[in-house]
């Protein structure tokens, strides 16, 4: 096997799950850089993190990646430097700045023109309309729109769902009751919400939706891994039994467990290819039981902050990212859709317990747990020391405060 080091591009679980994959692969210690610490990463002995203040803007991340892709070169020529972005900030400046950074690094991207296109939820839904591909009745409302009021007309009924479509520009404003989506029961709430949001700075457009009844476990994710020529090698399914809900991390998986639907694989398999993607896609969709189709939320350009499900159900993400594009291995054009058999949470066993809705899904999940068919992120044997330990402790604390606080059914919200 080729030399090769990892650099991940983030401090978050997500980094850490990828830092953890390629540890538990092929024993290595990864490199990370980001433009600040997050608790996931800190206190790890699999991962070398840079800090570097100004990391999330262009010019820093351009001039800090090729001086280290330099020196790498001179010090290690024959070891490649495999590039993953943790977070759609490193995502999408990693399509801008690629050209440059080729010359030194092997990574997967898009051009910045399909970037845009998929990343922003307006544009998105344009293009899953274009490929037949179900997805909750929608509105966009512009800046423009809203002080005109546009918003008020809606081709549906309430409860409605309202989010940015611009998921990096919502980053950068705070107001009152702020989340990262919201479920609104009537009139009042819309224009008291759609205003605050955008008098506090927000100034893209917003996406305004159909709410599809049911609790977070009508949710599915899919991750799907597309090679440097643009083939899906891996497909994997899961079904989401609980989301995190303070307001600021709505949507933030909380536990999943494998679920299997080949025709939804397949539909997704064929678009990924048709538009030319390359790297882990990551699709949020949820059951509707009114018309029995799974409708498709959004898609992350990356591997999501949950991604290590995939790799605690036997397809280590780690594996497909080197195969691909540092052996460049030989592929049949089948991909793998896979099954699991363990049940993945980011939370204490006790939320499991106390919050998943009674049912079969949370049956199935207690007797994975029983059964030691599960596991966390964060809690890897092989990377933990006192303070680490001590840590993950106080984080998993912190979750009880906030099921304790904001902990409520979206049926019984809506």
């Amino acid at each position: 096997m080729k030399q090769f080091q990892p650099i991940l591009l983030g401090s978050d679980i997500n980094a850490y799950g990828m830092a953890r994959a390629f540890h538990e692969e092929y024993g290595l210690v990864s490199t990370a850089f980001a433009h600040f610490q997050l608790s996931p990463t800190k206190f790890s002995h699999i991962l070398n993190m840079h800090i570097v203040p100004g990391f999330g803007e262009p010019e820093t991340f351009r001039a800090t990646l090729l001086d280290y892709g330099r020196r790498m070169k001179e010090q290690h020529p024959d070891t490649m430097l495999l590039v993953i972005p943790c977070g759609d900030l490193y995502a999408n400046l990693l399509s801008q700045c690629g050209s440059e950074l080729h010359e030194y690094f092997v990574f997967n991207t898009l051009d910045q023109a399909l970037n845009r296109r998929l990343s922003l939820k307006s544009s998105f839904y344009e293009t899953c309309e274009q490929y037949e591909l179900p997805h909750p009745a929608t509105k966009v409302v512009s800046a423009q729109g809203v002080s005109r009021g546009d918003y008020r007309e809606l081709p549906f009924d309430y409860p409605v769902a309202m989010k940015p479509a611009d998921s990096a520009l919502w980053l950068d404003i705070d107001f009152p009751g702020r989340k990262k989506a919201f479920v609104i029961n009537d009139p009042d709430e819309l224009d008291t919400l759609i205003r605050r949001s955008y008098e506090a700075g927000y100034a893209g457009d917003m996406i305004i939706q159909d709410f599809i009844p049911g609790d977070d476990s009508r949710m599915r994710v899919l991750n799907a891994y597309v090679d440097q020529h643009h083939r899906v090698r891996m497909m994997f399914l899961g079904h989401p039994l609980l989301e995190d809900p303070t307001p600021e991390a709505v949507g933030n998986y909380a536990a999943i467990i494998p679920d299997y639907n080949e025709p939804i694989m397949l539909r997704i398999k064929d678009f990924l290819e048709d538009i030319g993607y390359q790297g882990v896609a990551n699709f949020d969709m949820k059951y509707d039981e009114r018309d029995g189709e799974y409708k498709l939320f959004e898609i992350n350009l990356r591997q999501g902050r949950s991604s290590y499900f995939v790799t605690l159900n036997g397809c280590n993400l780690a594996r497909y990212f080197v195969e691909d594009l540092v052996e460049d291995t030989a592929f049949d054009g089948q991909p793998l859709l896979a099954h699991g058999s363990k049940l993945w949470m980011e939370i204490p066993r006790s939320i499991f317990r106390d919050y998943v809705r009674d049912g079969e899904d949370k049956q199935r999940g207690l007797a994975m747990i029983k059964r030691g068919d599960w596991g966390t992120t964060l809690e890897y044997r092989k990377d933990m020391n006192p303070t680490r330990w001590l840590m993950i402790r106080h984080m998993f604390s912190i979750y009880k405060k906030r099921y304790a606080q904001y902990f409520s059914h979206k049926e019984d919200l809506a």
